[in-house]
């Protein structure tokens, strides 16, 4: 008979971190499509990535001093560093064309890209081609994503056509940042690998900005609009990472990323209240397929991994 030493106990901080983790990232598209009234994508960008930046900065300075920030981690940072600012831009103006439930659901599509490099880069992961469970859910993955978008009733105009577009491209895009990241930093902790990569993001941000953007709609915004960007870039942005992060180390990367594939649902009330948007109801039951098939590969991916 077995008794309650054998039942494995529920991570609370883990737990709490990863809905933590939820909860911010599904405020950030609304912060976003919210701003997007007061300021252009790239200045947008730049500013709520700054203020991110700034609170991880006692954190960088700190490792540095204790030398496990060097030459090395800042070196490999910069690949991921680049796919991310080009990442960071797609996903921001993609929300100047799109609402942002429907975006979030496009995005799940990097699951596909993800899994597909993953394949190629780490052998480890390679077993997954014989898994069916894993297989299954990239073809409801990619039948959920296919369903979402055609049966979207403005399909065919300019302005979806090209927020799929900028959304598509930003998953793509996503897919290289995890995995490029995830290759950089296979022997340093991710913390301070994203502590780097805010500081070339901000660097990179900045000169499109100043390219691309117009700094004078800064002095037009008021104080709850600049309350937005401060809130968004500490919350969607630094916190989301860390809580994130923390929720990882303690329980593996499986559960919190079969948590994240609520976020969708959650955005989705939240902008149906803020910006009346909604689905209709193809795209909501098309949008199921798409987080079942999500957490059926990752569920696949966790499996494998507790085999290995």
């Amino acid at each position: 008979m077995s008794d309650g030493s054998n039942i494995r106990k529920v991570d609370l901080s883990a737990t709490f971190a990863s809905i933590g983790a939820l909860t911010f990232w599904s405020l950030g598209p609304i912060f976003i499509k919210y701003l997007s009234g007061y300021l252009d994508s790239w200045i947008q960008n730049l500013l709520r990535y700054s203020v991110a930046c700034l609170l991880w900065m006692p954190f960088l300075i700190f490792s540095i001093k204790k030398g496990r920030v060097n030459a090395r981690v800042w070196r490999r940072a910069a690949v991921p560093g680049v796919a991310n600012v080009v990442m960071q831009s797609l996903f921001a103006c993609a929300f100047y064309y799109i609402g942002p439930a429907f975006m979030v659901l496009l995005a799940k599509s990097s699951l596909v890209w993800i899994a597909g490099f993953s394949l190629i880069f780490f052998t480890e992961e390679r077993a997954l081609v014989r898994s069916k469970r894993f297989w299954s859910g990239l073809v409801l993955s990619a039948t959920g994503v296919i369903g979402v978008m055609c049966f979207k009733e403005d399909f065919s105009a300019a302005g979806t056509l090209t927020g799929i577009v900028l959304t598509l491209s930003m998953a793509f895009m996503w897919a290289v940042y995890i995995v490029s990241a995830r290759i950089a930093f296979r022997d340093i902790d991710s913390r301070h690998g994203f502590s780097v990569i805010s500081i070339y993001t901000v660097a990179g941000l900045f000169v499109l900005g100043l390219l691309f953007g117009d700094l004078g709609d800064c002095v037009k915004m008021g104080p709850w609009q600049w309350a937005c960007v401060v809130i968004s870039g500490a919350t969607a942005i630094a916190l989301s990472h860390t809580l994130y992060y923390s929720a990882m180390r303690r329980i593996g990367a499986t559960i919190p990323a079969l948590i994240m594939l609520g976020q969708p649902f959650i955005v989705l009330a939240i902008s149906y209240v803020v910006f009346k948007e909604s689905l209709n109801i193809l795209q909501l039951l098309f949008g199921v397929v798409l987080l079942i098939g999500s957490g059926l590969a990752v569920w696949a991916q966790g499996h494998l991994k507790r085999e290995s």
